[in-house]
């Protein structure tokens, strides 16, 4: 187990880290400070060939390409300060309204036009003899219109387990809207194919409705029965022909308090590796990269593209600060907030 430190860049005369996480089992994870982004994980598979299994890039300048920025697929970052659409770019709070940058559509996006993921993250402690780091943002008040001074802490651990622990906390003087999550492209067979041949289970009987903008509208409903109930796997490719679509959709776990628990657990046959996923947040958005430009492409020439990759973003309801009841999508001042995702590799 180690972690080792390397000059990734330069942006605007500061530079840019890249900290190596490995473990005794041939995984290694790149993890730079430049939106505490996972820029690469190397994993073994059945036959003990170790692959590429995430999209992102060997070279700092690829994430400033003219076809990464028009695409903007968030490759592996942190993002926030508060994930997913919010409708109109606005939102109330204690009596005041808040005006947001308006991203897609009328819609604020992931943060803003320079969210977490585009900020460079400090480096507040790692170890070389373990595999983890543990990186520290300052975010001020009305940045990006949100309200509140926020400190917010990302800590990155590979165990011998083969589990990548994220784990997040945040504290505020003001209470404002916020949740952060990890945006990793997976792709278990190593890019050989795209995540079609996947098989998905996602333990949830619910999901958000979202409007023809792509705004969760405070609605869900039951999918029980139908094509995109995951409580029993299925292959991606015989849920997309069923639904005439990719996967967009943010799965309500039953409420389990913000305790740890089990939530997916995805595989690929031909490598024999799985992804297992645990959280402690009330949902998560299952994308299998209908978006993602065909034109973007690792250096090594690993393909990406249209069903090349999938994310698993776990975090509070998206547009929650817009939707009544919505737990815990405003963090108060003098809160802490806590929040885990595991990625459990197997193979």
């Amino acid at each position: 187990m180690k972690t080792t430190q390397t000059d990734f860049g330069v942006l605007d005369g500061e530079a840019i880290h890249q900290y190596t996480l490995e473990n005794d089992n041939g995984v290694s994870i790149k993890i730079s400070t430049f939106g505490a982004t996972i820029t690469s994980i190397l994993l073994p598979n059945k036959n003990g060939k170790i692959e590429e299994i995430v999209c992102g890039f060997d070279t700092f300048e690829s994430y400033f390409s003219d076809a990464y920025k028009a695409n903007a697929p968030y490759f592996g970052g942190t993002v926030g300060r508060y994930c997913s659409q919010i409708k109109d770019a606005k939102f109330s709070l204690n009596g005041k309204d808040y005006e947001l940058a308006k991203i897609v559509g009328e819609n604020n996006l992931h943060g803003g036009k320079v969210g977490f993921d585009k900020k460079i993250w400090e480096v507040s402690s790692f170890s070389k003899e373990m595999a983890n780091i543990q990186m520290e943002l300052k975010s001020v008040h009305l940045e990006e219109g949100f309200p509140g001074n926020i400190t917010v802490q990302v800590t990155f651990t590979l165990t011998n387990d083969n589990e990548l622990k994220i784990r997040y906390g945040a504290i505020t003087d003001q209470d404002t809207p916020f949740t952060i999550t990890n945006h990793s492209y997976f792709n278990l067979s190593g890019f050989a194919e795209n995540v079609e041949g996947h098989s998905v289970m996602v333990n949830s009987d619910t999901k958000q409705i979202w409007d023809e903008t792509g705004v969760a509208t405070g609605e869900n409903i039951s999918v029980a029965g139908k094509a995109d109930d995951l409580r029993t796997a299925k292959t991606i490719k015989e849920v997309h022909e069923a639904m005439g679509d990719g996967f967009e959709h943010f799965y309500l776990f039953e409420d389990k308090g913000f305790d740890l628990g089990k939530v997916a657990e995805i595989t690929e046959p031909k490598s024999g590796r799985s992804l297992e996923i645990f959280t402690t947040e009330p949902g998560m958005l299952l994308y299998t990269g209908k978006y993602t430009s065909d034109e973007l492409k690792r250096e090594s020439g690993l393909q990406y593209g249209k069903y090349r990759g999938f994310c698993c973003e776990t975090h509070r309801y998206p547009n929650g600060m817009n939707i009544k009841n919505a737990p815990k999508s405003i963090l108060k001042a003098g809160e802490s907030y806590d929040s885990t995702t595991i990625f459990k590799f197997n193979w």
